[in-house]
Order: C-alpha cells, then sequence, then structure tokens
C-alpha cells in the first residue's frame, strides 16, 4: 500500500468502529480460546523483538478473494457479536471486540488473552460475527483465518453502557477516545521516512496480548509486537479512561538498520478546510478538519500554534528543538456552529497530545501537510525526529504518554490563538504596482491574560518575517471576544513560502503564545 491508502484505512478504523456490535447470538463470557496456555512476560516480548531483528523480516499474506473485495459499506455490515465480548461477565468495566478481515485489512494480526501471566491465542470463528444482506455470499472463508484487529469498550459516557475506547486497525494506527469524545485523529506505532527521499515504511502490529482487567480496575494494559522491514518493536500500552483519555507507552524498538528519519509517537489527521484556508471548491460547511492546528510546548518552554493548512502542493515545515515537553494536533474550534455538520459532528473530534516521559535530547516537530480534495483522506502528520539517525543493531527506548483530549494539559500561563483570518489586504483595488500578491493576516488571541486589559493598554504585536515584508502591526482589543485582536499586511519579496510568527507583548512580559504560519503565494 501507498501513504495514501494507509491514510484511508486509518480513517476506516473510525468507521468500522463506529458500526457497533451485533446483539444476539449464543451466552458466553469471552470469544474462544486455542492453544495451551503460555507464559507471557515484557521481557520475553522484547526478547522477541530483539531475535527477530536480526532475521529477515517476516512476510505477512495477503487475504485473497471475496473479503479482500469487499467495499466500504459491505465491510461495515460484518458486526461482531457483542454477547461474545472479551471479559463479558468476568467482572471487569472492559470488553474487547474484534474486527473481521476483509476491505483494506487483508493482513490479520494473532490476539492472545493474558490471565495471571498464562498467555492463549483466542481464536476466530465465523460464528462470532453478523453478516448482513450487504456483504453478499462470500463462499468458503480461507483456512485458517484471524481478526484483522480489536477495540476495547468501557462505560465511558454512562454507566451501564459500554461505548467504543480504544481501537487497533491496519498497520501501527490506533485510536482514543476521552469522554464526549467522536473519533477522529489517530496515532502510530513508528513512522520510517516519512515524506524523506527513501521510500516511507509503515511498519505493522502483527501480534497482540491483552490482560484481563481486575474486577473495577479503571484501567486496562496492553501488548504488541511491532514488525517491519526496517526495524521491530515490543509496546506496552496503558489506557486509563476518562474526561481525557491517558496511553502511557513504554516501547522498546530494534533497527535492523540505520534509519535517518525515526518518527516518534507520529500522529495523523485530517484538515479539508477553515476560515483561514479555503482551497477547495465550495462547502457549505466553515470549518471540515479532525485537527485545527498543531501545538507545540518547546523544552524552553515556548508554547507555539501553528494553524494547519490543505496546500496546493505536499509540504515539510520542521520545529527544531532539544527535549520538548510536548506537541500536538489539536482541535480547539470546539462549537457546532463553526462546523454545521450534524453528521460529522466535527466539533466532538478530541485532540492529542505528546508528552514525553524521557528526555528526548535534541531534534524536531516535523509537520506535514499534503493536499487532499475531500474528507475522506488523512492528510496531516506529525511527529518527533530526534537529530541523530537511530542507529543499527541499537535498541532505542520510547516513553511517552497521549493526551486524548479536549484541551492540551498545559499550564494556562499564556493567552492562546483563538482564530487566524486571511485575505486580500486591497479589497476592491488591483494588485498593480504593489509588488505582488499583498495578504491581511488577523489574529485573535484569548485568554484571562488579556480579558481584563484596559483597552488603552500598550500591547504590542511582535511580528517576525522571512522571505517578506510586512506593514506596522496594530493591535487592539477584540470585545466581542473577550481578547486581543493582531493583524499587519504581508507583501512577499521572494519565489518561496513566507515563513511568519506573532505573539502580544506588554513591556517585557510575553501575553500569549507565538503564532506560526507558513503562507505561499
Amino acid at each position: 500500500m501507498d501513504r495514501r491508502q494507509f491514510l484511508v484505512s486509518a480513517l476506516s478504523l473510525q468507521l468500522a468502529a463506529a458500526a457497533g456490535g451485533l446483539v444476539g447470538g449464543r451466552a458466553s463470557v469471552a470469544a474462544p480460546l486455542a492453544g495451551d496456555a503460555v507464559p507471557f512476560s515484557v521481557d520475553a516480548l522484547r526478547a522477541e523483538a530483539r531475535e527477530l531483528a536480526g532475521q529477515p523480516a517476516r512476510e505477512r499474506p495477503l487475504i485473497e478473494g471475496p473479503l479482500a473485495e469487499l467495499g466500504y459499506d459491505a465491510y461495515r455490515d460484518i458486526r461482531y457479536d457483542r454477547n461474545e465480548a472479551l471479559w463479558a461477565g468476568s467482572g471487569s468495566r472492559f470488553t474487547g471486540e474484534f474486527f473481521h478481515p476483509g476491505f483494506l485489512y487483508r493482513r490479520t494480526v494473532k490476539i492472545h488473552e493474558v490471565v495471571e501471566g498464562q498467555a492463549r491465542e483466542l481464536r476466530y470463528d465465523p460464528s462470532l460475527f453478523g453478516f448482513g444482506p450487504l456483504v453478499g455470499d462470500l463462499g468458503p472463508l480461507p483456512q485458517p483465518l484471524g481478526f484483522a484487529g480489536f477495540r476495547v469498550l468501557y462505560p465511558l459516557n454512562a454507566p451501564g453502557v459500554q461505548d467504543e475506547l480504544a481501537a487497533f486497525l491496519g498497520a501501527s494506527y490506533f485510536r482514543a477516545l476521552g469522554r464526549g469524545h467522536r473519533f477522529g485523529v489517530s496515532a502510530r506505532g513508528i513512522a520510517i521516512d516519512s515524506f524523506a527521499s527513501e521510500r516511507e515504511e509503515f511498519p505493522a502490529f502483527t501480534s497482540f496480548w491483552l490482560e484481563r482487567p481486575a474486577a473495577g480496575a479503571g484501567q486496562v494494559t496492553l501488548h504488541a509486537l511491532l514488525e517491519g522491514e526496517s526495524l521491530t518493536g515490543a509496546y506496552s500500552f496503558v489506557f486509563r479512561p476518562g474526561e481525557s483519555t491517558l496511553c502511557d507507552v513504554d516501547a522498546v524498538v530494534f533497527p535492523r538498520r540505520e534509519i535517518a528519519k525515526l518518527g516518534v509517537a507520529p500522529l495523523t489527521s485530517m484538515f479539508l478546510l477553515a476560515p483561514h484556508h479555503r482551497r477547495t471548491a465550495e462547502d457549505f460547511r466553515p470549518r471540515v478538519h479532525d485537527s485545527d492546528g498543531l501545538a507545540i510546548l518547546t523544552g524552553r518552554g515556548e508554547r507555539i500554534w501553528r494553524p494547519l493548512a490543505n496546500p496546493s502542493q505536499p509540504r515539510v515545515s520542521s520545529f527544531g528543538d532539544d527535549s520538548p515537553r510536548g506537541f500536538g494536533l489539536m482541535q480547539r474550534t470546539q462549537t457546532f456552529d463553526a462546523y454545521q455538520d450534524l453528521e460529522a459532528r466535527y466539533d466532538l473530534r478530541p485532540s492529542l497530545w505528546v508528552e514525553p516521559l524521557d528526555s528526548w535530547g535534541p531534534g524536531f516537530v516535523e509537520l506535514i501537510e499534503l493536499p487532499t480534495p475531500d474528507e475522506t483522506y488523512d492528510n496531516i502528520v506529525a511527529a518527533w525526529v530526534s537529530a541523530e539517525p537511530a542507529a543499527a543493531l541499537t535498541p532505542l527506548r520510547l516513553r511517552y504518554r497521549l493526551h486524548w483530549c479536549w484541551t492540551a494539559p498545559v499550564e494556562p500561563n499564556l493567552a492562546e490563538v483563538a482564530a487566524t483570518w486571511a485575505g486580500a489586504a486591497h479589497q476592491g483595488q488591483p494588485d498593480e504596482g504593489r509588488g505582488g500578491p499583498t495578504r491581511k493576516f488577523v489574529i485573535d488571541f484569548a485568554g484571562p491574560q488579556l480579558a481584563d486589559l484596559p483597552g488603552d493598554t500598550a500591547v504590542d504585536a511582535v511580528v517576525q518575517v522571512q522571505n517578506g515584508r510586512v506593514s506596522p502591526p496594530i493591535a487592539k482589543p477584540n470585545p466581542p471576544l473577550g481578547g486581543w485582536r493582531a493583524f499587519f499586511n504581508l507583501e512577499p519579496t521572494g519565489e518561496g513560502p513566507v515563513e511568519l510568527r506573532c505573539f502580544l507583548r506588554l513591556g517585557d512580559q510575553r501575553l500569549t503564545e507565538t503564532w506560526s504560519y507558513q503562507w505561499t503565494a
């Protein structure tokens, strides 16, 4: 699969999970088990990943035939029987359900349950699923057949109602939800050579171990084996559901070769249009996106906000840093009026924040923005890339916490960017004689640091520009917002992209985070 197919695959994860489980069928407390119980430990999983790294990458066969030919709607019509949920009847508040192979998910994974340190593989059985009329006649199914992935459910929003909490489906993609969220931005286990001169690789989780939670436990622990052409890895995930759902990731990866560009904690999302960027055809909706900006908290404490775009050509931005405190793809705009989409409900999509649990050293947060014609493609990628290549045959420990949240878990010591607006600087006047297209930028900031400032306060808008000239910036109160507005005109001076930065200052005191923007003609 190429990048675009994988991005569609990531989006379909949301759609398959949203299909819900079939109610009915034979009563049991767990999916059937197969094979003898064998000891399981994280150390043993890491030893297996290390051993596999010393061998050629294993081939994973593709499922052929009618399952592979299923379309989107037909695949959604295969539903897991919720009465067969893993851990149902065990006293656990968590349950597990499994995805059927087919459609884009043509490779199966092994899934095991772990109880008191003993693991048993869970066996595929077609009676675990309901096959709706859209599926048609599949004929004899390939044997043996496994699962494409799984999801974990939990009473996230109401007691006694099992909601989707997390789902693993396709390559190393996974998603989770906090209270009140709908699936949006996704995470990946690792990224290799994203948008580099080398071919990008998509390692995959090939085996999972799901620890049975104790009765009444508030967290669930999962483990996974990652396999790819250039590395292997052993991953552990601890999910703690709540208003913000947290996931602690503890991984060790084993490169088979030197990897120049290893993306750590990669995030994937979708941005189509917003008031500051409407490159696509007419759409009645003011906004269409799962995330509207990249937020960074640098190692030296600077907060940066980069509004996302749907560019006409692929573009890559790098934000150099040393041991970042966090970064994320955020959905700051959370009102229905901003989207006007009753079906997609983009106002309920979560933000996803990465909090390193170790010092990551020098490197950069990389943002990749790809052009997309519509909202069916995930076109945004963000990840941490170390300044040093990942050395061949040298294990690398990766520890970080993922927050599926409404707001970034950072101290609110600065006002934030509330909106970005852009348009022609001289509406109704020709650009002749102005030396090129002149643009007006308007940035709204809001937060308690600004709400009580008198209107005559001498607030400065500080603007920095590369490859362009800006008019003297102006800062003034924005009473309807309860914040302040900065605005200026931009005149490009070269052929390449223009880099802009802006923040508000009162004397020597910084009042806001830094707005960062890349503009191209």
